[in-house]
């Protein structure tokens, strides 16, 4: 995708008023049945769960993104790719929600997500469906249950 993270964050801000009410009401009340203790939110965009939820650090490979959500009072941290700046056991768990489809090759994401786990943490992984993966043109690869399974 040839956009600029300054467009990148333009085109999150334009999410529909439906997608900030199922976000707000129906996904993240049901995710955080999920979500115990401190959390890191790896893609963050432009910070939805971390004004929903307490205990939340989100990061991001975009630095428009982190300025906008730290300009919001947001716990947001920029981060290289496939490099978490964060110790070794930081978190009891980590969320990715609408990230993995923008990757290529999760692995060094994967390690990455380990190495800031604690024992016994818990990953959740979220990706859109097939008409939320046409609508975004920096998405590289569709997971089906099956493929997200295997992964």
């Amino acid at each position: 995708m040839n956009t600029s993270y300054g467009e990148y964050l333009i085109y999150l801000k334009q999410r529909s008023r439906l997608g900030y009410l199922y976000r707000r009401y129906l996904l993240y009340p049901k995710l955080c049945n999920y979500l115990n203790g401190n959390y890191l939110d790896i893609g963050c965009g432009i910070g939805d769960l971390l004004r929903y939820r307490n205990n939340t650090v989100g990061v991001d490979v975009n630095p428009e993104i982190v300025k906008y959500c730290q300009s919001q009072g947001l716990n947001v941290y920029l981060m290289k790719i496939d490099v978490l700046p964060f110790d070794f056991s930081s978190f009891d768990g980590v969320l990715m929600d609408n990230v993995l489809e923008h990757i290529k090759n999760p692995k060094p994401i994967f390690k990455e997500v380990r190495r800031v786990l604690v024992d016994g943490g818990r990953f959740v992984v979220g990706v859109p469906g097939s008409k939320g993966y046409a609508r975004d043109p920096d998405h590289k690869l569709f997971y089906t249950k099956e493929k997200l399974i295997k992964t």
